[in-house]
């Protein structure tokens, strides 16, 4: 990865900060992308010396604003090329927010920022025919897809909404490998499996009880974000694009994720909510 340079949002912990770490130590440029300027501080300083890769660098951005997000991309559109875009930042919350923008919180951060992010970075990314890696999740099976309740004004569940929003990853990536593919970019998501993160540190009750002491049962940060390197990295997948995968293998995720229809109605809408004319 040596010449190449990174973008991983999410990055100051859990699957992003792992998948920094890995491409750092394989020396590329790496921007991460984080909400907090202290904890991003700390995680790149912690990369640099891990990796003795001093090619790291911090972008300070909260996701669930649409200005911060085109603040970012303007920042982002400086560097001298972008290789791959890691799409990784998102939240899981148990009750219904709405972000600054008025959005319901985990749809603004999960979807709506990477989709805006990665459409204002198109011209960038074409330039280096780059990779776009989506997180997504397994959970995207537990959601209903209704377009016109993407901000859950008519019933509210955490796990559905989350899901919802892991639903628009896939949707997303399917609509950008063909709208994409002309600038030589290609776009694909990742399950990471049950990762030992911050997920529903927030949540009451026996989830919140299973994340923090049934560790043992789950994966390390470091194996999630095996899928993701290998997305952005390696050469088996460099002509692979649209796919959904999981251990380093592209595996068929829900029906719903899999309607053309369903992908290109999303795109259309998600333009519209952020204000995006050509997308």
């Amino acid at each position: 990865m040596k010449g190449k340079t990174c973008v991983v949002t999410g990055a100051n912990s859990g699957i992003g900060k792992a998948m920094a770490m890995e491409l750092a130590r394989r020396g590329a440029k790496v921007v991460l992308v984080c909400r907090s300027a202290e904890k991003g501080g700390a995680a790149r300083a912690e990369i640099a010396k891990a990796t003795s890769n001093d090619d790291v660098h911090l972008e300070r951005a909260d996701l669930s604003s649409l200005d911060e997000v085109r603040d970012l991309a303007k920042r982002l559109g400086r560097l001298e090329r972008i290789d791959a875009l890691l799409n990784n930042a998102g939240l899981y919350l148990p009750e219904r927010l709405l972000s600054p923008d008025g959005f319901e919180m985990m749809f603004a951060v999960n979807h709506l920022a990477p989709f805006l992010l990665t459409n204002l970075l198109r011209e960038r990314l074409a330039a280096s025919s780059a990779r776009v890696v989506t997180t997504s999740s397994g959970g995207h099976r537990l959601c209903l897809f209704d377009l016109e309740n993407l901000h859950a004004e008519r019933g509210f569940t955490p796990f559905g909404q989350y899901g919802l929003s892991k639903l628009a990853n896939i949707l997303f990536t399917r609509e950008a490998a063909r709208r994409l593919a002309d600038d030589g970019i290609n776009a694909n998501c990742f399950h990471p499996g049950a990762v030992a993160t911050g997920f529903a540190q927030d949540e009451p009750g026996l989830l919140n009880t299973f994340m923090k002491y049934g560790a043992m049962l789950l994966r390390s940060p470091e194996k999630g974000a095996e899928t993701g390197i290998y997305l952005a990295s390696d050469q088996d997948v460099a002509d692979v694009t649209g796919e959904y995968f999981k251990d380093k293998k592209p595996i068929k995720p829900s029906r719903t994720a899999r309607d053309d229809s369903a992908a290109s109605d999303l795109w259309e809408v998600s333009a519209r909510l952020v204000g995006l004319t050509q997308a």
